[in-house]
């Protein structure tokens, strides 16, 4: 086993780490990234020989370059996003802690809003017909009763990450009907 780790990381090593530099365009992330792909492979040791050392390991770096890049991500500085110091009202003052509406947008009653109104509130409920019915509840519970994510997963059963994901969806596949049908 000892003579092929020296093998992958003599034969290997640079075409990882120039792998790894031209997706995370920093060398010491991609040091890292390949320092522990050689650490997965020698913990593992799962490679079988069904395909080339070299492609067994970049499917393993692959993976790690991902794992960076979420980390990177979850990790983003609040201050990279929002100008902190900008002198302009923060989106804050709408929501309380919760995250739900302080005051609720006002809706107005215009005559030819009101008619208008109606026929969005029914092209709206012909698109939430349309979505699949885990889709529609998901949506339904976050963005009309602004029910708390935790309890969503729970009434749903599924994860977190799930939750936003199949909310995405949800939304997205909002848009796309109104979009047909509405604009």
């Amino acid at each position: 086993m000892t003579s092929n780790i020296n093998d992958w990381l003599n034969d290997h090593s640079d075409y990882l780490y120039r792998f790894a530099l031209a997706r995370l365009k920093d060398p010491h992330q991609a040091e890292d990234a390949v320092q522990e792909t050689m650490l997965a492979a020698i913990k593992n040791n799962s490679f079988e020989g069904d395909s080339s050392a070299r492609t067994w390991l970049t499917g393993i770096l692959k993976h790690k370059i991902i794992d960076l890049q979420r980390k990177h991500i979850r990790e983003q500085p609040v201050s990279d996003i929002i100008d902190l110091d900008s002198s302009e009202s923060s989106m804050d003052d709408f929501f309380d802690q919760k995250g739900h509406w302080l005051d609720k947008p006002v809706t107005l009653n215009m005559p030819d809003d009101s008619l208008e109104q109606k026929q969005f509130l029914s092209v709206l409920d012909e698109c939430l017909s349309k979505l699949p019915k885990k889709l529609k509840a998901i949506f339904m519970l976050r963005d009309v009763q602004e029910v708390e994510n935790e309890n969503i997963c729970k009434e749903l059963n599924i994860t977190a990450t799930n939750a936003w994901v199949m909310l995405y969806r949800a939304r997205m596949g909002l848009r796309k009907c109104l979009e047909l049908n509405w604009t």
